[in-house]
């Protein structure tokens, strides 16, 4: 089942490895599913089914002008699910694609998910406000927009230097890895880019965290220059009752490359009770 037709026609490449209980794999912005190959691997070794789609406008997946809003990535999420036949799954969102499984628990009643794992998530909530002011400046989120518009191969060169940690401590997945990061984001439309960005950046996911009523795993990284751990993944994991919080020391946002071994351990310990 390479592709499947969401609600509004837009075609979905989806893949699935192994057997078993299915894990269903959201990747960032402005990524793939392929970003998720080495976790993907060990969920299908051992004794899952792994399960990994594009986001419309993004790899393999059809880039429509429109549909780049949580409602609809959330039902996007729904047809993914429902093709797939999956039941009891487990959701796991990487980055934007925390805000696709806190919408999706709530627009969907949680229908046919029973566990939930934030990973450098957006969720709650990523621009600053008044009441919210651990959040990201708008002029920053801004100038994010302005700048992809102006030289999106530029923007991305610069920007996934920041998301695997190059440089901090030694840190980073080395070059080939930025290239390849760089490689996946060329193949997203602009439109959706762009589209993206302002959902990721905008949407308010606090009225969501009351749909988090299943066990919820939250890691983030306190390194993270992309989504600020404190308006993020800690005050998810306040908010969230009874999640299990993972802090990732000198971890960057990109954490899926650069931790992959501690990662890959700590889902398949939550993913087995």
């Amino acid at each position: 089942m390479p592709r499947i037709k969401t609600q509004d026609g837009t075609e979905l490449y989806v893949k699935q490895w192994g057997d078993g209980r299915p894990v269903i794999l959201i990747h960032g912005w402005p990524l793939s599913a392929d970003s998720w190959d080495d976790v993907a691997l060990a969920l299908a070794e051992n004794d899952m089914r792994a399960i990994a789609y594009d986001r419309r406008g993004f790899g393999r997946s059809d880039q429509p002008w429109g549909g780049y809003d949580y409602d609809t990535l959330a039902d996007d999420l729904a047809a993914v699910i429902a093709a797939t036949g999956a039941t009891d799954a487990a959701l796991v969102g990487f980055s934007m694609g925390g805000g696709e499984v806190a919408r999706y628990l709530s627009r969907h009643a949680g229908r046919n998910v029973s566990q939930a794992v934030l990973v450098s998530s957006v969720v709650p909530y990523l621009l600053r406000t008044d009441d919210n002011p651990d959040g990201v400046p708008e002029d920053q989120l801004q100038s994010i927009a302005e700048g992809i518009r102006q030289d999106k191969a530029g923007f991305f060169d610069d920007f996934f230097k920041n998301f695997f940690g190059v440089g901090v401590l030694g840190g980073g997945p080395g070059e080939p890895n930025l290239r390849l990061a760089w490689n996946t984001a060329m193949l997203a439309g602009l439109r959706p880019i762009l589209g993206c960005a302002q959902a990721f950046g905008y949407t308010d996911f606090r009225p969501d965290l009351a749909a988090f009523t299943l066990p919820t795993l939250v890691i983030h990284g306190n390194a993270d220059k992309i989504v600020p751990i404190d308006a993020t993944g800690r005050a998810a994991a306040q908010a969230i009752r009874g999640a299990q919080w993972i802090e990732y020391e000198d971890a960057p946002h990109g954490l899926f490359a650069t931790h992959k071994e501690r990662l890959i351990a700590d889902l398949l310990g939550f993913l087995r009770r």
